[in-house]
């Protein structure tokens, strides 16, 4: 059966999801170190927040992508904000999407260089050839690449997660509200969940936003609450081994590495390969959002525009990836603030207008 025919599964709408989440600074262990462990046991309130706004926007973002009919996140965005807003968004995401791409190739080339002793560039470019072929399926191509790879990522992390809990002895807490190298506001759990959320929103409503004319309504909700829910048993699996190996954990750059250390050392390219996945996941992701934005999945304009637009981000990946994450995740973060806001609100307008009347 065809995609257009409106049959693509919960299962496979989720996997989308949490596969533009699931990155390298997820898949890393980064993200949940700077975003929820610095808070100690506390930051699980802070992931019981992220989980409850992932689920609800996900759900959000779909039931209006199929409400409108879309197949790309600018179409959605022209329905749910004055045609000026909708202009420097479509600007904003495009940049931040081709910005997104750099970051997951600078993060391919490290991971050959740092844990798989190979130069750098061929891992960019092999990265920059995966990306290209899995465009080459179109939408449904990306469908299924997401529904065989997220599990495996998911999977892996809660495993490791479950070994560190079960084989690793306890540290010591961690001093609530350590300062962030990220942009949270230190101390404070809640702005850090909400956060986590926001800077997740403008790749999550790039992807999602292709599913509008090719899912039925039901489906397009269920898939976001399940995708959301997946996505925040994960982050708490990785807290709650992190936190276990605090404070020692705390001083890796690649905290899943050092669990995975901390088990046995057999799993070191397992987990090297399992970073490399979810890099290759969210370029997927970016080079999808930007060629649907350009051109129906599936068409020459469509694989033209997202091979294009890989080989554009290259000059970016020659950076360091740290520098890269540094400086273009604190930007995605605060603009997807107004865009969490709007997708928060307007599911909700209906029944709103029904009170005031």
């Amino acid at each position: 059966m065809s995609i257009t025919t409106r049959n693509i599964s919960v299962f496979k709408i989720a996997a989308m999801y949490a596969g533009a989440v699931i990155g390298a600074g997820f898949a890393s262990g980064q993200e949940v170190m700077q975003f929820f462990t610095v808070y100690g046991i506390k930051g699980l309130w802070g992931v019981i927040v992220a989980t409850m706004l992932l689920a609800y926007l996900g759900a959000s973002i779909l039931f209006l992508s199929v409400k409108y009919g879309t197949g790309n996140y600018l179409l959605l965005i022209n329905n749910l904000s004055a045609p000026w807003v909708a202009k420097i968004f479509d600007l904003l995401s495009m940049v931040m999407l081709l910005a997104g791409l750099s970051v997951m190739l600078s993060g391919s080339g490290a991971v050959f260089s740092e844990y798989l002793n190979i130069a750098a560039w061929p891992g960019v470019l092999f990265l920059l050839f995966t990306v290209g072929l899995v465009l080459t399926g179109g939408l449904a191509g990306v469908i299924r690449f997401n529904s065989v790879l997220v599990p495996v990522k998911i999977a892996a992390i809660i495993i490791i997660s479950l070994l560190v809990l079960a084989m690793c002895k306890s540290g010591a807490p961690p001093v609530e509200g350590m300062r962030s190298s990220f942009f949270v506001s230190p101390g404070n759990w809640f702005v850090s969940g909400v956060l986590y959320v926001s800077y997740n929103m403008i790749l999550v409503l790039a992807v999602l936003s292709t599913l509008g004319d090719r899912v039925t309504s039901r489906r397009a909700v269920a898939g976001g609450l399940v995708g959301g829910v997946v996505l925040g048993i994960a982050v708490g699996m990785l807290l709650l081994a992190q936190l276990k190996l605090y404070p020692t954990i705390a001083n890796y750059k690649v905290p899943v590495l050092f669990m995975a250390g901390e088990i046995g050392d057999m799993l070191r390219i397992p987990v090297a390969i399992l970073i490399w996945l979810a890099i290759l996941t969210t370029a997927v992701a970016n080079a999808h959002g930007l060629a649907a934005r350009f051109a129906p999945p599936g068409s020459v304009k469509y694989k033209l525009v997202g091979v294009g637009c890989t080989l554009l981000a290259l000059p970016l990946a020659r950076l360091d990836f740290d520098r890269l994450v540094g400086t273009i995740y604190p930007i995605f973060g605060y603009a997807g603030l107004l865009m969490m806001f709007v997708l928060f609100i307007s599911p909700l307008l209906p029944f709103i207008k029904r009170i005031k009347v």
